[in-house]
């Protein structure tokens, strides 16, 4: 196998996703972020690192796995039941579980090896406007590697459609993977600096000057970048939050925007990957009502929401 040192894990290749881009797509997820959101619904994209995942509910309780850990890492009395400070990542569990509660997440694939996988989807794509999306994570963390996926899924007429957290180089993105996409999901979280610093590890000056640019390449006539705003209770979906994430958009001309519900579910997620779920707010665990949509909902009134 060709990878290179830099290379990005990929945790998942998701075909006949109707949820990330127009049409019927197939999703690409990279492993590894520079941002570490409170919230984050794909938590196991947040390390680079292969991780071993366990899934209590499909948990068969035949203790192979125990038997079988050189390392003594697994056990029925721990809450997440691997120790992963003994856990070496040998993955003999993985292999000898007959159920699938225990996996690894991230796998090294080449450019080629991803890109067959992609082919057998082309005719969903042809008859649906569909085409692939490069999700995570953040591809944008692996320049190189993404670039040349989406060089290599354009030369066979693939359109390539970006979900970015908007932290990266701009003119090392402008140069090596801009020239092959279609479109840009481009995720605005927060305006304030210091909260976005405080709940997403790091300051947002970079990210909203990129949307800036992006954006005014578009209406320029470059490709379209769509703004993003996940709808966390309590922390990004809050009237303040979102009143002035739609008059920097507004100041922009930027007027489509999509508005993204909570998901919950990834706190389970945390939890098979052995993490704590981040205290910042009992909040974050719910759904967003209808009545708050319809709130939320009217601060954009004046945008298109896709």
């Amino acid at each position: 196998m060709n990878t290179r040192v830099s290379d990005p894990l990929i945790f998942e290749i998701k075909g006949n996703s109707l949820d990330d881009g127009p049409g019927i797509r197939t999703v690409v997820f990279f492993k590894g972020c520079p941002l570490s959101c409170a919230w984050c619904h794909n938590p196991e994209s947040k390390r680079r690192e292969r991780e071993l995942s366990f899934d209590k509910k499909k948990c068969v309780g035949c203790d192979a796995c125990i038997a079988v850990c050189p390392q003594k890492a697994l056990n029925r009395d721990n809450p997440y039941f691997v120790d992963r400070d003994r856990c070496t990542l040998c993955l003999d569990c993985v292999d000898i579980c007959p159920s699938g509660a225990l996996s690894a997440v991230g796998k090294a694939m080449t450019v080629e090896e991803i890109v067959r996988i992609i082919e057998k989807d082309i005719p969903f794509f042809k008859n649906s406007g569909g085409g692939v999306t490069l999700s995570g994570g953040e591809p944008t963390l692996f320049m190189d590697f993404t670039a040349r996926l989406a060089a290599e899924l354009r030369r066979r007429g693939i359109p390539v459609l970006l979900e970015t957290c908007g932290l990266f180089n701009f003119d090392a993105f402008i140069e090596r993977i801009y020239p092959h996409l279609a479109m840009i999901f481009f995720d605005i979280k927060m305006i304030d600096g210091d909260a976005h610093r405080r709940l997403c590890g790091r300051p947002n000056g970079v990210i909203l000057d990129n949307f800036r640019k992006l954006h005014g390449r578009c209406r320029d006539g470059g490709i379209a970048v769509l703004p993003r705003v996940p709808l966390i209770p309590g922390i990004t979906a809050t009237e303040e939050n979102l009143s002035a994430i739609a008059a920097f958009l507004r100041g922009l001309g930027a007027m489509r925007v999509a508005l993204l519900q909570n998901n919950p579910l990834w706190f389970e997620k945390n939890e098979m990957l052995g993490r704590a779920a981040d205290a910042a707010g009992e909040d974050m665990r719910s759904w967003i009502g209808r009545d708050r949509m319809g709130l939320i909902r009217s601060i954009f009134r004046d945008f298109e929401i896709v």
